[in-house]
């Protein structure tokens, strides 16, 4: 079937433009994607591999393009289009518009929806609204249902424009103007940061266009590009809605799901992993940590190549800094996966140059072999050769150990990798006292999105059940092994869940803290978490546990009358002891309180 003109132009927009050239830089191939833009050369960077893919890409543009103009040449005069009223960029208006939303309408709203309404119906300013975070926390769903809510007036004056790969400002500021002219006033721009060039000229929108009165709302999964919009281009001149981070109380409001392992599940995001990695029916791209491979495509697509894009694009790529070397070297994914999975999350050189040995695996060979139920104690983990289950794990996660790493990775590396994450809203640094001990004041990295961890668990479930030795245990010490890993993982997210949300609750702004929130350490053993309020001069001590038993061992650390003597020295008067757990809330002896974890996260409310 022959493809009308309209078909024909829309999977031509979808292919890159321009051609690919090879740079020879001290003996070494590097290469480019370049093409014409407002009588200028653009020159991107590519990998090898992006270099390869494209090609055949660029081809069939030039080959579509061919098959269009004589298309085009061959119509009648009167069935020629004409330009002066068409949109370049995928655009709907007019009753188009309630037709795309329709698909969110039985969706809940977030917590930052009124936000955007707000900017959207406010006063005119100088502003655009930016809506951004990771793929699938509902940035176009809350595009859709400012669609919904709209009065038939306001609906008339609003424009819904979807960006592409290949499409430019230029592209977008005839656009707008095409669409001033019909009256639209609300514009609503999905995935923006597509737009090459859109970090170094956000500024058109807000100083040309949203003086005049024009509502814009920006939405995009670049984080990073906004980042560089709001702090450059954009400054001062932006709302901004970070959608990255998805609180427990909301998540649980939105999908009605009330178990914190469920959340964990669903990787801190709308749409839910699966456990089962060989079944075919699951091979799609909605469930985002469902096995070694889509697993891998996320955190590669989600965080790697969002860093990649933005310093890509940004300023011709001269913010990538030390980076560049590993993104070259296809090494920035062995680097962040290396800290995800490192206990500790610890930011050093050693973490991602040191022979790789999977976390899990050892503290699960630890807890099975002192597990203080008899049928439940088991050394099997001592006696199976490890290397084989390493190098699966070490296949999805693409690690590369450091004999097979061609960059020698630096303290600079380590540090510019950890501000981007934390520009992702990925990362948070905690607090931790040392009350005895020569340690002094410490902090520990907690990661925001608890999917891109849990799907490390995952993997190494999945690289023991491939292994010989481990298919012929028997089922019972199978259950036990992969039942161990997932609930050591859990209980370290649950940890790092809890205190972080805490943390963002009572201290919204550091500069004007009334609470702190952090963790105590002794020679032996700590408190999990610490509330110390300011003002009154006491705090609360929590043990945060992923159980759904009581047991008064639970407690032992905070019982302890030298613990608590050290404590009230420093922080006031304890009054409140509590374990956070995931069974029912009472009252237990030694004025100890049980809370049940969920309840206590529903409860955390942002003022």
């Amino acid at each position: 079937m022959t493809e009308s003109i309209e078909e024909l132009e829309k999977r031509i927009e979808t292919l890159p433009r321009g051609t690919i050239v090879t740079k020879n830089i001290d003996g070494k191939p590097y290469f480019y994607q370049q093409y014409k833009e407002n009588k200028k050369t653009v020159s991107n960077f590519l990998t090898n591999d992006e270099a390869e893919k494209m090609r055949p890409l660029i081809e069939e543009r030039r080959e579509l393009q061919k098959k269009l103009r004589a298309m085009k040449k061959n119509l009648p005069a009167a069935a020629k289009p004409d330009a002066s009223t068409s949109f370049i960029m995928n655009a709907i208006t007019g009753a188009g518009l309630l037709e795309m939303a329709e698909t969110a309408k039985d969706f809940k709203k977030r917590d930052c929806y009124e936000k955007i309404s707000s900017y959207l119906y406010g006063k005119p300013a100088d502003k655009v609204c930016l809506v951004y975070g990771l793929r699938r926390t509902g940035k176009t769903t809350l595009l859709k249902q400012l669609i919904l809510d709209m009065k038939e007036e306001d609906r008339k004056q609003t424009i819904y424009i979807k960006a592409r790969v290949g499409e430019t400002i230029a592209d977008l500021n005839k656009d707008i103007k095409l669409a001033r002219e019909k009256g639209i006033k609300f514009f609503l721009i999905d995935e923006i940061t597509l737009l090459e060039d859109f970090i170094d000229n956000a500024a058109l929108l807000s100083d040309v266009y949203a003086v005049q009165g024009l509502k814009f709302v920006l939405s995009g999964t670049d984080s990073l590009g906004f980042y560089f919009a709001e702090s450059e281009e954009l400054y001062d001149r932006a709302v901004t809605v970070h959608t990255t981070f998805i609180p427990y109380n909301e998540h649980a409001r939105l999908l009605g799901i009330k178990s914190i392992d469920e959340y964990i599940r669903y990787g801190g995001t709308l749409k839910a992993g699966e456990l089962d990695f060989e079944d075919a029916e699951l091979n799609v791209e909605e469930a985002s940590f469902r096995d070694d491979e889509t697993a891998r495509r996320y955190i590669d697509t989600a965080i790697c190549k969002n860093i990649q894009h933005s310093l890509k694009c940004y300023q011709k790529g001269r913010y990538f800094r030390h980076l560049r070397e590993l993104y070259d070297a296809n090494e920035l994914t062995n680097a962040i996966n290396r800290i995800i999975e490192d206990e500790n999350h610890d930011f050093t050189v050693q973490v991602i140059t040191d022979l790789f040995e999977s976390h899990d695996l050892g503290s699960t060979a630890q807890l099975l072999r002192k597990a203080r139920d008899e049928d439940k104690r088991t050394d099997i983990l001592d006696e199976i050769d490890k290397s084989q289950i390493l190098e699966t794990l070490k296949k999805i996660l693409e690690i590369k150990e450091k004999d097979k790493q061609t960059i020698g990775v630096t303290d600079t590396h380590v540090t510019e990798i950890k501000q981007y994450l934390k520009r992702l809203d990925l990362i948070d640094d905690l607090n931790i006292e040392t009350l005895t001990g020569s340690e002094g004041k410490l902090s520990y990295t907690i990661f925001t999105q608890p999917g891109m961890r849990f799907c490390q668990a995952q993997a190494l479930v999945y690289s023991l059940m491939k292994d010989e030795q481990i298919k012929n245990l028997q089922e019972r010490e199978i259950n036990l092994i992969t039942e161990k890993i997932i609930e050591g993982v859990l209980g370290h997210m649950l940890e790092d869940i809890v205190i972080y949300e805490t943390k963002r609750v009572l201290m919204p702004n550091r500069h004007e803290n009334k609470k702190q929130v952090f963790q105590i350490r002794f020679e032996a053993g700590e408190f999990d978490m610490v509330i110390y309020d300011n003002q009154t001069n006491t705090c609360e001590i929590y043990e945060i546990k992923h159980s759904l038993e009581a047991v008064p061992f639970q407690y032992r650390h905070l019982i302890n009358e030298d613990k608590i003597e050290l404590t009230e020295k420093r922080f006031g008067k304890i009054t409140k002891k509590c374990v956070l757990y995931r069974g029912e809330t009472m009252q237990s002896e030694n004025d100890v309180m049980y809370k049940n974890v969920e309840e206590y996260l529903n409860e955390l409310v942002v003022n």
